[in-house]
């Protein structure tokens, strides 16, 4: 048994079990490793009743090995004393508010322990709109409440609170002129209750001040679904606004990327965002490394391909789309510059999130099964999200192409009928004739089969 210093507990290896280091100058703390390499310090002790205590004094990298001495030395006092040091802590844990709670909750967040999908650290956007959520709707109205009081009732008012609009307000924030607008309603009340029962279930894993979890079995409000998608004439008619737009060298950059989010369904800071290395027109592919979903590989359509190629890359940003004054950042203008495109349009609705529902529609018009569209929109269930992942399956390009060079041609003003244009026998038939013609593919073909075609 060594005595417990940063380099040892760095060295422990984690093994298949949990299994315990103890100090050897200090009888009574140790430190636990798991499999999954947390390391946790702890002080063993018996209190005055001659009952075994462990008390855990924080995970490795919170706190140093020397600070987790100091307070295993204190704990070690107070039970001289015939306290119980444990005890005391739970005592004054139950005693915390919703308020405190929540900011203890705010900080791990801010430090990357609070893990969400896939069992990886949120990210940035959603630790913004986390701490919102937690400022603007839960704080103002169970804030006040001891944690370990909040019943299933206190949520559900909560929650009803929130859709009522009690929360509303609009508040100045410290960008220039800049402010933040908080409505309420059934998708932010059903999200601020999903929210808040992370928070409880923090408070009773890793706290351990309560039992039960008062936000699990609340009835939430579905939430509204966003039905909204372009038709044909408003694709064109984007076009026409984006063509007048780019008219003006500020609006040129924002009309591009417009343009690219209509056309490859991707999210606006997946492409605001998008680094020149994950971008690849050899392979016809995004290959994101942070997205939503994690990693991601996404087929590009030619269209698009066409387009990098085409853009000068050199420079010394990372990002494609690199800031107006700080190059080092990507492209910090775009809200307010298509505020501005389409104010007054007759699009003065459009948000990103259409464009992309937008490109999800156009691709089902087109025959495309769902299992494709949700490999060209990057979702969980259909995303290409191995690191490992050279070559995109020819079809996914196909139809990246398919979709994109549709969109394009729509926005250019082009007037289309997708009836026919994935499923029309005579046009596959050509396309397969061209296929078969020598040359056009690496093997010998059959004269007897292209004369059945």
């Amino acid at each position: 048994m060594p005595k417990l210093t940063k380099i040892v507990v760095d060295k422990a290896e984690p093994r298949d079990r949990q299994y315990t280091l103890w100090c050897s100058d200090l009888k009574g703390f140790g430190v636990f490793v798991l499999s999954s390499g947390t390391r946790t310090y702890f002080v063993d002790y018996r209190n005055a009743n001659n009952v075994r205590r462990r008390m855990k004094l924080g995970r490795h990298g919170t706190v140093t090995a020397e600070q987790a001495r100091t307070l295993a030395i204190q704990a070690l006092a107070d039970v001289a004393k015939g306290n119980d040091p444990l005890e005391d802590r739970n005592s004054a844990r139950k005693a915390i508010s919703v308020k405190e709670l929540c900011e203890l909750y705010m900080a791990e967040l801010e430090a990357g322990r609070i893990l969400g999908k896939g069992g990886r650290p949120k990210k940035a956007s959603t630790k913004i709109t986390d701490l919102g959520r937690i400022t603007r709707h839960i704080i103002p109205l169970l804030g006040s409440k001891r944690a370990t009081h909040v019943t299933k009732a206190d949520v559900t008012a909560m929650m009803k609170d929130i859709m009522a609009g009690k929360t509303r307000a609009t508040k100045k924030t410290k960008k220039l002129r800049g402010k933040s607008v908080v409505r309420g309603g059934l998708g932010a009340a059903s999200r601020t209750v999903g929210l808040l029962g992370g928070i409880f279930t923090y408070a009773r894993d890793e706290l351990g001040i309560i039992e039960n979890n008062p936000a699990h079995g609340v009835r939430k409000p579905k939430d509204v679904v966003r039905k909204r998608r372009l038709n044909e004439d408003e694709y064109r008619a984007l076009g026409r606004i984006l063509a007048k737009a780019a008219e003006d060298e500020r609006y040129t950059r924002t009309v591009d990327i417009i343009r690219l989010i209509a056309m490859s369904g991707c999210r606006r800071g997946e492409i605001i965002e998008v680094r020149k290395a994950e971008i690849d027109t050899v392979g016809s592919a995004f290959r994101f490394e942070d997205t939503k979903e994690g990693q991601s590989v996404r087929p590009m359509g030619l269209p698009i391909a066409e387009y990098f190629d085409e853009r000068d890359m050199n420079g010394d940003s990372l990002y494609v789309f690199p800031g107006e004054r700080n190059t080092e950042g990507p492209f910090g203008s775009f809200p307010r510059h298509w505020e501005k495109i389409f104010a007054d349009t007759e699009l003065a609705d459009l948000t990103a999130h259409v464009l992309r529902h937008s490109f999800a529609s156009i691709a089902n018009d087109l025959g495309f099964t769902e299992f494709t569209i949700a490999a060209l929109l990057g979702h969980a269930s259909g995303s290409i999200t191995s690191r490992y992942v050279h070559t995109l399956d020819a079809a996914l390009v196909m139809a990246a192409d398919t979709v994109s060079g549709y969109i394009q041609a729509l926005l250019d003003g082009a007037v289309l009928s997708h009836t026919h244009y994935a499923l029309d026998r005579n046009s596959r038939k050509a396309a397969l004739v061209r296929f078969l013609e020598p040359g056009q593919c690496g093997f010998e073909q059959d004269e007897s089969m292209l004369q059945a075609l």
